[in-house]
């Protein structure tokens, strides 16, 4: 099978380049697209009333760094980069979402293979919710 659109999705750690890497490797062998995705965490959902914050300045820059995280591993990547998306919300329907927008063929994720990662994984989310098919690095510490 030959991929057209790949989205890579990243945690914009270190750890992101070791996907990065293994999804530009096989845009190059297969010809494909490659976009970007970082799903960030909504701010909102963390602080209740009790505590006074401007939550739309504190989203905004949090959307900004990401943006501009993105866009730095972007420029880095060996190949051009078609999107770089950052969303906020549940991490695999917006993963989803994205694929059906951007008509994306093969999504690739890590997986960090660590004790945490055993009892809570947003990787396994995906599997379950997933309409492509899925390359999982393994990320070990």
């Amino acid at each position: 099978m030959s991929y057209q659109h790949i989205l890579v999705a990243v945690d914009l750690t270190d750890d992101s380049q070791t996907v990065i890497h293994k999804a530009v490797n096989l845009a190059k062998e297969v010809n494909a697209e490659v976009s970007f995705i970082h799903i960030d965490i909504n701010h909102s959902e963390l602080y209740t009333g009790l505590i006074d914050l401007n939550m739309r300045d504190t989203q905004n820059h949090a959307n900004a760094a990401a943006h501009e995280k993105l866009q730095h591993l972007a420029q880095q990547a060996d190949v051009p980069v078609k999107h770089t998306l950052v969303s906020h919300g549940e991490f695999s329907d917006e993963i989803v979402e994205a694929i059906s927008e951007r008509k994306v063929d093969l999504l690739v994720c890590g997986h960090h293979q660590d004790f945490w990662s055993r009892i809570v994984s947003s990787t396994r989310q995906l599997i379950n919710s997933t309409p492509v098919d899925m390359l999982i690095v393994p990320i070990k510490h």
